[in-house]
């Protein structure tokens, strides 16, 4: 099985590389290329400026008849962006540069043009010193005399700064002075109204809090003088009921509330629990007889227990007593009956 990536070709034992046939290209000819514009330029026609750096399709071509020091030298072809004018410039690999060849103007020749100028200039002076050394001692001396000519101008011009200037050192520290004196007072100012502010509002919670609390204490002194007033609920069984309220119900006109205890045992005198008790009708001679015997031996503890009862609580005792009574003689004369 072959490679998937070959790396070595197979050639055969008669094979003759000069049979390949070669394609016969212009020397001349180009190439399309992008590049950008290795320079400010202007063009000539429209006057529209092409900045460096601006991008081209290009076309490359090689110099014919051009070397320097065996390297070729390459001409490109851009057209203008605004009126689509041609524009040619090349290599200059002496200068390591490119230089205009036609259709528009580079920009900002004054230093360059300077900067050879003074290559120039130097070069000169380096081949006469070469061959003159009269001429070289001459230059050191013209060297040396515009040195000190420069040293002596600047220390000049010092001098007359230094003259024309007048600086007040003790004028610029008591200015600084007073705008820290004045810093410190702002920050003064500054902290005592935060402190003001912070005070104040502390007394403002503390009265809202003291406030709410008095409100909360009356409230509670309030309740307590409420539930003071109010009875307890066994008072019922250690204070007497008013004799106008006992002689309203006992008259019908209104009823008293009825307990919890009395409804679920219920009073001597009432007539649903007690009332079924009775079993057997005594005689009217033996009520009659055992009635008032009974009545002084036996009280009553309603009239045992509270003397200061209105005259309806004592009949309504009383007659409660009687019932009771005459309950127990029944059950005394049935039992009576029965041993007989």
């Amino acid at each position: 099985m072959s490679e998937r990536k070959v790396l070595n070709k197979y050639y055969p034992p008669d094979f003759d590389p000069s049979k390949i046939p070669k394609l016969k290209l212009p020397k001349d000819r180009q190439y399309v290329v992008r590049l950008m514009a290795p320079f400010n330029m202007r063009c000539k026609t429209c006057g529209e400026y092409i900045y460096k750096g601006k991008k081209f399709n290009a076309r490359k071509e090689t110099v014919q008849n051009e070397l320097y020091m065996g390297l070729p030298i390459f001409r490109f072809y851009i057209k203008c962006t605004r009126c689509l004018a041609e524009i040619t410039f090349k290599t200059d690999p002496e200068n390591t540069d490119y230089a205009m060849e036609h259709g528009a103007t580079r920009n900002f020749q004054a230093e360059k043009l300077l900067e050879e100028e003074e290559k120039r200039v130097q070069l000169e002076r380096e081949e006469e010193e070469l061959n003159n050394p009269m001429k070289v001692l001459e230059n050191r001396t013209k060297d040396s005399k515009m040195e000190m000519e420069v040293l002596e101008n600047l220390q000049e011009l010092k001098e007359l700064n230094q003259r024309q200037a007048k600086v007040d050192f003790e004028g610029m520290i008591e200015q600084y002075r007073e705008l820290e004196k004045r810093e410190k007072e702002r920050i003064k100012e500054e902290d005592e109204r935060e402190t003001k502010e912070m005070l104040e509002r502390a007394l403002v919670k503390r009265l809202r809090d003291s406030d709410s609390d008095s409100e909360k204490e009356e409230e509670c002194s309030s309740s307590q003088s409420k539930m003071s007033k109010t009875d307890k609920p066994t008072d019922i069984l250690t204070t007497d009921k008013p004799a106008e309220a006992q002689g309203a119900s006992s008259g019908g006109v209104k009823r008293t509330k009825v307990e919890s205890w009395e409804r679920s045992v219920g009073t001597l005198g009432g007539k649903g629990t007690l009332g079924s008790l009775v079993v057997r009708k005594r005689s009217a001679a033996a009520v009659n007889k055992s009635a008032p015997e009974e009545a002084t031996a036996c009280p009553t503890s309603q009239t045992d227990l509270k003397t200061s009862t209105s005259d309806a609580s004592k009949a309504s005792a009383t007659q409660n007593g009687s019932s009771s009574l005459s309950l127990l003689g029944a059950y005394s004369d049935s039992d009576s009956n029965d041993s007989e």
